[in-house]
């Protein structure tokens, strides 16, 4: 079997472009989400596809307790898990996230999930000195603007979990990459306002594999929302409040 590539929330529209890519180069794929009958679906046009070995299981991020058996399910299923790339989020209503209730499942969706799945990871793959973890963050996360704060506030945190986390394993040999894509057109952004310079999930996920061979632990996607987050981070604060963002 061909080393395999744990994709965290596979069902989304970036993570199905991600796990082609990587089944494109000959992967094996252990790919994971909520939803059983998309899971089967999708694995089976992957292997018809590409001719890779694809398992699948049920994975939810809100679960933390159950992470632990989840990931041991895994390597007992595809012993040569290489790499794994976190895809899972939840946008969430920013207006409904005024209330805690709501914006605590944002959080959780978007950072404690994804901090104690990776915890796991990172404790298989650093007694064995290789491997990678791939976060997929977003640029929402670089400065917070009141139309999404709330799911700003958690990529932030997971952009910084997985700085901290790439200073801990780098001595491992164990590569961590930050991944910030800008507007993708999927689900998750379709009928929002104000999007521009929208990339293709296709792309995205080309650029995620892509990554791997070069030496860049952050990513933006596409590669010019790193200078649009630039000069938004850059704008001084009295006058950054007084805009509509």
């Amino acid at each position: 079997m061909s080393e395999a590539v744990l994709i965290l929330g596979a069902t989304s529209a970036i993570a199905r472009a991600t796990a082609n890519a990587f089944a494109a180069r000959g992967n094996a794929l252990y790919l994971a989400s909520r939803d059983a009958d998309e899971l089967r679906r999708i694995a089976a046009d992957i292997h018809l596809r590409y001719g890779v070995e694809v398992h699948h299981g049920l994975f939810d991020a809100e679960a933390t307790d159950s992470h632990g058996a989840f990931l041991k399910s895994v390597v007992t299923a595809m012993p040569k898990i290489s790499g794994v790339v976190l895809a899972f989020g939840y946008l969430g209503d920013q207006q409904a996230a005024r209330d805690f209730s709501v914006g605590a499942k944002v959080i959780a969706a978007n950072f404690t999930g994804a901090a104690s799945i990776l915890s796991h990871c990172a404790n298989y793959f650093e007694p064995m000195k290789s491997g990678f973890i791939i976060g997929i963050s977003s640029v929402a996360g670089d400065r917070g603007r009141q139309s999404n704060y709330v799911y700003g506030a958690a990529k932030g945190a997971l952009s910084l979990y997985l700085q901290g986390l790439r200073n801990r394993l780098h001595p491992s040999g164990v590569r961590v990459i930050t991944v910030k894509p800008g507007f993708v057109d999927t689900a998750m952004t379709y009928g929002l306002p104000g999007l521009f310079l929208v990339a293709s999930p296709q792309a995205i996920g080309e650029r995620i594999v892509h990554a791997l061979g070069k030496s860049a632990d952050v990513v933006y996607l596409p590669w010019f929302w790193r200078y649009i987050m630039q000069i938004i981070r850059h704008i001084p604060e009295p006058i950054f409040k007084r805009m509509k963002l």
